[in-house]
């Protein structure tokens, strides 16, 4: 199965939808905390019980065959699919050697029960206790909520101010445990791709190889072993890619100021309707959504008392107008006039003063409305100057810094001496006069140059994201040839200058691939450190980083094939590519 993402942007939300979403993760997260409880009480079967060894292994096999992985996103890569049917494999072999009588090796305990204990104890443990601590602000600040709303505007001004400061805070304190929360769950849905099927991978192994009766079978299960590893460490690489995006996008969605910027996205959120009851005027609860495109605004009723179930109320939106504060006893308000009630106006009261400035924003409304400025890195375009300095960094990592160099590219630079060299490189006044060979640049900081120029320095990645979906799709397809054939018409379709930096990147991290078995730099793991680099998403949500795993395919893929794709690039670029070393 495949659970949609889990974006931070929900949590500031909250919506009926984002709670159902959790709702799910929940039960998955109890199904995979009861599937373990069950693979390690196997386990120990098989460990403690030589007598019914035969009927515990069947019993273990059949445990196994009949887990399946969900994983979030839309597609699956090809280590992903191996990791998936890898227990249905164990299974499979589980089954023809049951025949067999096998000694367990006397650490089997350290290799099965013990992880994944610690993966319940650790990863389960912490989500539910995450989930506790998320119950329980989200139910102070809902009761806080009910309170503030209903607190009279002619209190005096100070009972105000320490209402909405008391508010502001149990309303922090949500926001904080539930982008925590959310962030955990995606950290235990990742980690048990592998935290869960290596502990399984290696008691399998010690079955086999000390069992002198399964010394064939296990012969034939070494290809698919080494495979399967591989998987296992490619997805395991993936994870912690992902995992450092995840954590600086998560601490960016926790500044207070995340939440005035929420009008990027289709206005949503709960409003109270003042709505004429049999008991006089009362106020009703509703989670309401608005398109900006054809004013239509989607009324939810949240009222849980209610006998009959009221589906959702649609309204064409005609004007929308602040509520004076002195006309009317609650804080927050204002009234908006729609196609179908012409006669009756509707007045609706927000959470908060910034909040009724977002909808007003949204509706058009009469309020003038104040933003905050918005700070951007000075965007720079793929020039001359860019050219010289990728040309020189390449030129002095080949020469002076040695690809052979262990761990090149994944060691990181001081971040003091990396800015002190793009400022000294694109300097405007010389811009491209440093002599990296004449100057005591080591070969980190050039390489976190290199990797900062082309992800942070550069307006969009050199893929472009006019074709960042197509190559995406492309890396998705479960056929390698159209893999190859769809990323060759796809990166012919890029500009000329982005197609020749491309390939002069490519063709050197062909080249110190080549010396992996020195470097311990394979395609596999430059592709982890340069595919958020070449094929970064224009936006930075949940989904966009969980799809990393895509982007390393593509960039594997180029430098995995680059001798089969190298007929990409026009004439032109073959010729100028390096002439300026």
């Amino acid at each position: 199965m495949v659970h949609p993402p889990l974006e931070f942007s929900d949590c500031y939300l909250d919506s009926p939808d984002f709670r159902e979403t959790l709702k799910c993760y929940e039960l998955e997260l109890e199904r995979t905390n009861k599937f373990l409880k069950e693979v390690i009480k196997d386990g120990n079967s098989v460990i403690t019980a030589i007598k019914g060894y035969s009927l515990a292994v069947q019993k273990f096999s059949q445990t196994l065959s009949v887990f399946q992985f969900d994983f979030i996103g839309d597609s699956l890569t090809d280590d992903e699919i191996n990791i998936a049917q890898s227990f249905q494999e164990f299974a499979g072999l589980l089954q023809e050697v049951e025949h067999d009588r096998m000694m367990l090796v006397q650490n089997a305990s350290d290799l099965l029960i013990k992880p994944l204990e610690k993966f319940r104890k650790e990863q389960i443990g912490v989500t539910k206790e995450k989930k506790k601590k998320f119950d329980k602000e989200s139910e102070k600040y809902y009761s806080q909520l009910d309170k503030h709303l209903n607190l009279s505007a002619k209190k005096r001004e100070t009972q105000l101010q320490e209402a909405d400061e008391l508010l502001d805070k149990e309303r922090a304190n949500f926001y904080e445990s539930s982008v925590e929360y959310v962030y955990q769950i995606h950290q235990v849905q990742d980690r048990k791709k592998f935290d869960v099927v290596e502990p399984v991978l290696a008691f399998l192994h010690s079955i086999l190889t000390l069992n002198n009766l399964t010394v064939e079978m296990t012969q034939d299960f070494m290809p698919y072993k080494q495979e399967l590893q591989l998987s296992l460490q490619n997805t395991r690489n993936n994870y912690e890619s992902t995992c450092e995006e995840l954590e600086e996008l998560m601490k960016r969605m926790k500044r207070p100021s995340q939440i005035y910027k929420m009008h990027n996205f289709p206005m949503r959120g709960y409003l109270y309707c003042q709505e004429k009851r049999a008991l006089g005027m009362t106020w009703v609860k509703y989670y309401c959504k608005y398109q900006k495109e054809g004013r239509v605004l989607v009324m939810v009723p949240c009222e849980q008392k209610t006998t009959t179930k009221q589906g959702p109320i649609q309204l064409t939106l005609k004007s929308c107008i602040r509520r004076k504060t002195e006309s009317i006893d609650k804080r927050f308000c204002f009234d908006v006039e729609t196609i179908e009630r012409l006669v009756q106006t509707i007045t609706f009261q927000a959470l908060s003063e910034g909040d009724r400035k977002l909808w007003m924003e949204a509706m058009d409304g009469k309020e003038p409305i104040y933003h905050s400025p918005i700070h951007k890195q000075a965007e720079m375009e793929l020039n001359e100057t860019g050219f010289k300095f990728v040309r020189k960094c390449i030129n002095y990592i080949e020469t002076k810094g040695k690809p052979t160099q262990e761990g090149v590219y994944r060691t990181v630079g001081s971040n003091i001496q990396v800015q002190k060299l793009l400022n000294a490189f694109f300097d405007s006044a010389n811009p491209g006069d440093v002599d990296l060979h004449s100057s005591d640049w080591d070969v980190k900081t050039v390489t976190s140059a290199l990797k900062f120029y082309l992800r942070y320095v550069l307006s969009e990645p050199l893929t472009t994201y006019s074709l960042h979906r197509d190559l995406m799709c492309a890396a998705k397809s479960d056929n390698l040839d159209i893999r190859l054939s769809e990323i060759h018409s796809l990166t012919y379709k890029l500009p000329e200058k982005n197609r020749e930096m491309l390939e002069m990147l490519i063709k050197h991290l062909v080249n110190v691939c080549s010396h992996s078995d020195e470097n311990l730099m394979t395609s596999s793991n430059m592709a982890v450190i340069f595919g958020p680099t070449l094929m970064r998403a224009k936006e930075e949500t949940v989904a966009a980083m969980l799809d990393i795993k895509f982007q390393n395919i593509v960039v594997e893929i180029l430098i995995e094939h680059w001798g089969k794709l190298k007929t990409w690039l026009s004439p032109k670029v073959i010729k100028s590519t390096y002439q300026h070393f």
